[in-house]
């Protein structure tokens, strides 16, 4: 579903991504995991189309995408919830939502796509016309989810989905990517916590000082002597 070949990014004169490849089949969880500052969500915009690539090439579904506008990357299927959240406090939660399908034309797969959102997280149910400010942390993060989703992607890129989250929280959000997973859609997923990310993925690249160093199955990450030293522990 998705091919990344040989990528480079800098900002200035720092080489933020070093020769990354990677790729993701459909169907899959795959997670990045490495230390902060080694490129994993320069990774996940450059994929977007919010950073610009010095070298390399991004394929989705077997189209080049390398060069093509964040909202038309949205149109061709891929859903980005950023690091941070960036939801809009100052719009209620079905307003934040709403602006997750903007690129959409079809209301009544909208409204069903509201009404999976909302099954997803009944939380945002309850809380529709309330501020997304005033959220909770742990409900801000449903909300940026759920945003993403609203655009009805096929590969879903989640940056730190438990960054800041009580720890109960974070064993919610994990069920609840996988069950994304379960329903269809391919799940890129960076996460701090790899530990917890690696039990919920199939497949895991770590990334060190923006190059991949190593890439295999999570099972066998997690069993890594050098993963379990440096990353779980």
């Amino acid at each position: 579903m998705l091919r990344v070949e040989r990528l480079d990014v800098r900002y200035g004169v720092i080489r933020a991504l070093r020769g990354v490849s990677l790729h993701v089949d459909e169907g899959e969880i795959v997670t990045l995991i490495g230390a902060n500052g080694a490129g994993k969500s320069t990774l996940l915009r450059t994929i977007s189309g919010l950073v610009r690539p010095s070298g390399g090439s991004i394929a989705f579904q077997g189209r080049d995408i390398t060069r093509t506008r964040p909202d038309r990357i949205v149109q061709m299927g891929i859903g980005h919830a950023p690091e941070g959240r960036g939801i809009f406090a100052n719009l209620t939660v079905r307003e934040n939502l709403e602006i997750g399908a903007y690129t959409r034309r079809d209301k009544d797969g909208i409204a069903r796509d509201l009404e999976r959102v909302t099954a997803l997280f009944p939380r945002l149910a309850e809380r529709m016309n309330q501020w997304a400010g005033t959220l909770s942390g742990g409900e801000q993060q449903m909300l940026a989810i759920g945003r993403a989703m609203m655009g009805r992607p096929r590969l879903l890129m989640l940056d730190e989905p438990s960054l800041g989250l009580a720890p109960f929280l974070v064993h919610e959000i994990m069920r609840t990517i996988q069950e994304i997973n379960q329903q269809g859609t391919t799940v890129l997923l960076v996460e701090q916590n790899a530990h917890m990310a690696l039990q919920v993925a199939h497949r895991g690249y770590v990334l060190q000082t923006g190059e991949v160093v190593l890439h295999d199955t999570a099972h066998a990450l997690l069993e890594n002597e050098s993963v379990r030293e440096a990353y779980l522990g």
